[in-house]
């Protein structure tokens, strides 16, 4: 299968291009960058131009498809003027065309974000039990899917430059830090502290979050961990099983693929409903 996979986030837009299955490459653009626009179209145009066509079409059609997942409504209205302009194509959006990937028990699934269930979906269709997915990017994401593989919900905090960027801005002397792993767990400097603080804050709250779900469900879960951030955690979270970066854009592979296989069983079911009449 051909798949251009468009992972829209806060901060970036991330495409990864597989050809027959196999990934060619995965290239992050910031979406507030002057040439954002420029770089979009010149990356989905080298991975169109290895699609194969249709060898039966009339006329000139590619054998791939351009499948997105969003938490950025207007970047994905962006995303889609570009691969209209610049391939004459149309994507699939997860969650408006493509159907949401994992069965959930929260009460509305499209609130909840695609990236989320994406994640999750991807996450349990390797662990195939129960499974917490922590996301750190923009935000942390903590998500718990059970054995059964349904999303039960998570929770969200600040992603280490967001909290950052909270405490320089909400005060009158706190200066802006960059995260990254500490010294010491004690800072003997403002900035330190603030660095220590940002940094143990996201690592006690993965080992606390995944502790209080194993009491819910009566076991230690896998617990997986994604995002930009990973780097930076290993060293102190030996409870983590699994280290797996850029793991919505495998998701969005999972969502397409799910997708494509039930409404082709749906079909052949319809079609043999007709032969017994």
């Amino acid at each position: 299968m051909n798949i251009i996979a468009i992972d829209i986030g806060n901060t970036n837009i991330k495409l990864a291009f597989f050809l027959d299955d196999k990934e060619q490459f995965l290239k992050s653009i910031p979406g507030e960058a002057p040439e954002a626009k420029e770089q979009l179209a010149a990356v989905l145009r080298e991975a169109w131009q290895q699609v194969p066509l249709v060898r039966s079409a009339a006329q000139p059609v590619h054998e791939g498809v351009i499948v997105v997942s969003s938490v950025k409504p207007i970047w994905t209205q962006l995303v889609e003027i570009i691969v209209k302009e610049t391939l004459g194509e149309k994507i699939q959006l997860i969650g408006r065309d493509v159907p949401l990937p994992i069965e959930t028990s929260v009460e509305n699934a499209l609130q909840v974000g695609t990236d989320r269930l994406i994640v999750a979906a991807a996450a349990y269709a390797v662990v195939e039990d129960a499974v917490v997915v922590a996301d750190f990017g923009t935000a942390v994401t903590i998500d718990l899917v059970d054995e059964k593989g349904i999303f039960m919900g998570g929770v969200i905090a600040p992603g280490f430059a967001m909290g950052a960027k909270a405490l320089h801005a909400g005060t009158a002397q706190l200066p802006q830090v960059e995260v990254s792993h500490p010294e010491s767990p004690y800072g003997d400097t403002t900035q330190k502290a603030i660095n220590a603080g940002l940094y143990y804050s996201a690592v006690g709250l993965l080992e606390t979050i995944t502790r209080k779900y194993a009491e819910e469900i009566g076991k230690w879960p896998h617990v997986l961990v994604t995002g930009s951030a990973i780097a930076l955690l290993k060293e102190e979270c030996e409870f983590v099983d699994s280290w797996v970066e850029d793991l919505a854009v495998r998701g969005i592979i999972v969502a397409y693929k799910k997708y494509i296989y039930e409404k082709e069983h749906i079909e052949e079911l319809d079609a043999d409903n007709r032969k017994e009449r």
